[in-house]
C-alpha cells in the first residue's frame, strides 16, 4: 500500500525571528511511518520541523507552515491507499508576516490571526472511498464526545484519540495510550506502551 503520514507541528511566522507553534514532537507520526515501512508499505512522510531523524525506507518531505503541509499532503494523497494525519497543524496564522524583526514598543501588542486550511476536513470532503483516512484528536476534556464529533464532521474512517492532559503520554513523550474509534462505532483501547508499539497496533486495526 501507499501510505501518506503527516507528523510534527507547523510554524506560522510572525516576523523574521518569531513564530507560532505547538508542543508536538512528531514522535507518534514518525513511529507510524517507521512501522508502515517495516511492514513493507510505500511510505511518504510529510513532516513539520522536528529534531528526530526520519525512519529508514521512508520518503520524507519537510515543510514548515500549514500551507506548505497542505500542498505536500494534497500532492501525495491522490494515489494513496491510506492517509494518516498525525501532525498537529496550526489552526491559525498571522495575517501579516513581517520580513524583518519586529521591534518592541511600549504597551501591548495585538496580532491578527486568520484560519489556515483544515487539511483533514478537505481530505474528508474529497475522499476516495477506497482510501483509508485516519485522523488524530489530541484532547484534554470531553474526550470521546469531542473525538467522535471530529470524526463525523471530517468524514474519517478512523480517529485516534489521545488524552494529552495525562502525564507521561502527552506531547514529547516516548509513551502513548490511545483510543481508536472506527466509522462503524467500534472503540478500541490501546494501553500505555512505547509509541513504536502503539504505532504498529494502530496499523493492525486501520489497514484492513
Amino acid at each position: 500500500m501507499k501510505i501518506v503520514v503527516s507528523a510534527g507541528p507547523t510554524r506560522e511566522r510572525i516576523d523574521a525571528v518569531r513564530f507560532i507553534t505547538n508542543f508536538s514532537s512528531g514522535k507518534m507520526g514518525y513511529a507510524i511511518a517507521g512501522a508502515a515501512a517495516t511492514a513493507g508499505h510505500q511510505v511518504v512522510l510529510v513532516s513539520g520541523p522536528v529534531t528526530i531523524a526520519p525512519p529508514p525506507g521512508v520518503d520524507t518531505i519537510r515543510v514548515e507552515s500549514a500551507a506548505e503541509m497542505a500542498t505536500a499532503i494534497h500532492s501525495s494523497a491522490a494515489d494513496a491507499d491510506a492517509i494518516i494525519m498525525a501532525a498537529a497543524v496550526a489552526d491559525y496564522r498571522p495575517v501579516k508576516q513581517l520580513e524583518h524583526k519586529m521591534k518592541k514598543t511600549d504597551g501591548n501588542l495585538t496580532i491578527e490571526l486568520e484560519r489556515t486550511e483544515d487539511i483533514l476536513k478537505t481530505l474528508g470532503e474529497q475522499k476516495n472511498p477506497d482510501c483509508i483516512l485516519v485522523g488524530f484528536a489530541a484532547e484534554t476534556d470531553n474526550l470521546l464526545e469531542n473525538a467522535i464529533d471530529k470524526q463525523k464532521r471530517k468524514n474519517l474512517d478512523w480517529i485516534v484519540l489521545n488524552d494529552v492532559s495525562r502525564p507521561g503520554i502527552g506531547f514529547g513523550s516516548d509513551q502513548n495510550a490511545v483510543t481508536l474509534i472506527s466509522r462503524d462505532g467500534r472503540i478500541i483501547e490501546l494501553d500505555s506502551a512505547a509509541k513504536s508499539v502503539i504505532a504498529a497496533k494502530i496499523l493492525e486495526y486501520v489497514l484492513v
